[in-house]
């Protein structure tokens, strides 16, 4: 962040020490920066950290950036800039590009969108939400204030909301997704940008199959909840259908089924888990 292009006195720095053994404040030297500061989030979680930052931000745009995330030099300044230029969107985003701590094997590289990758090569947008190629992911993810109060007024008032997200060992996800899409709730677009870029750093474990099997796992589960919580809750497939869809998978390898397998434990449990949920909202309501 100390070598963005942006002059520091235009942008303001929020780092959100989300339950640490050891307190960031005193472990940071932020004196480069003028509009520095270290807010403290006993809350444990991804979501409670963004609302909490959210809550704490003064600026009319917001960028997201995770402890594992390096910025262009430009990246703020380009964020600026694209939120001038097209005051029709409420959430945008750009390239992610690895750093590989070693080089991922052969089955890992069937998974690198799911390690939150990707190339954008041209401009696009939408204002629909079921374009979820051109909504932007939670590295780097850019948003207006608005929508992101208006994110964080939902996710204080609903469980699963909060749920969703990393917390502690959990590999939960898709809260940023619902961001973006408030975006379009209010009536604005999502987009993409090639000019907006940074590096995702990736360790070794996040290569290991055991590791990669259970992100299948959690971001079908997340992936499932949050359809739910938009109005489209999960219905139990029939075995035929299961069938339909398994046999793709055997014919493609034993890695690829295994994945699908995983895929689908975490579907099941999130059938469970909002048939549950769904069972005691309505308990209440009487």
């Amino acid at each position: 962040m100390q070598s963005q292009t942006m002059a520091k006195e235009q942008w303001e720095l929020i780092i959100v020490d989300n339950h640490s053994e050891k307190r960031l404040e005193s472990a940071l030297d932020l004196r480069w920066h003028p509009a520095a500061r270290v807010i403290r989030e006993e809350d444990l979680g991804l979501t409670p950290a963004r609302v909490r930052g959210i809550r704490e931000a003064q600026a009319e745009l917001l960028v997201f950036v995770d402890d594992d995330n390096v910025l262009a030099d430009d990246y703020v300044q380009q964020a600026v800039e694209i939120g001038n230029t097209w005051p029709i969107l409420g959430a945008w985003g750009g390239s992610i590009g690895p750093w590989f701590e070693t080089e991922p094997s052969k089955e890992a590289r069937l998974c690198l969108d799911s390690l939150t990758l990707r190339e954008v090569r041209e401009i696009s947008w939408s204002n629909f939400t079921n374009r979820w190629d051109r909504l932007p992911w939670g590295a780097g993810l850019c948003v207006r204030r608005a929508v992101a109060l208006k994110w964080a007024s939902r996710a204080a008032m609903d469980s699963i909301r909060r749920g969703l997200g990393r917390r502690g060992t959990s590999l939960l996800s898709q809260e940023d997704t619902d961001l973006a899409l408030t975006a379009c709730d209010l009536g604005l677009g999502t987009g993409i940008f090639p000019a907006l870029e940074l590096t995702h750093l990736i360790p070794s474990c996040r290569l290991e199959s055991h590791y990669l099997r259970k992100l299948a796992e959690s971001i079908s589960y997340s992936m499932t909840m949050l359809q739910a919580i938009r109005g489209s809750p999960p219905k139990r497939p029939s075995f035929r259908q299961r069938i339909h869809k398994l046999l793709p998978a055997l014919r493609q390898g034993l890695w690829p089924f295994q994945l699908h397998l995983a895929a689908q434990r975490g579907f099941s449990a999130a059938l469970k888990d909002w048939q549950k949920k769904r069972l005691g909202r309505a308990t209440d309501e009487q």
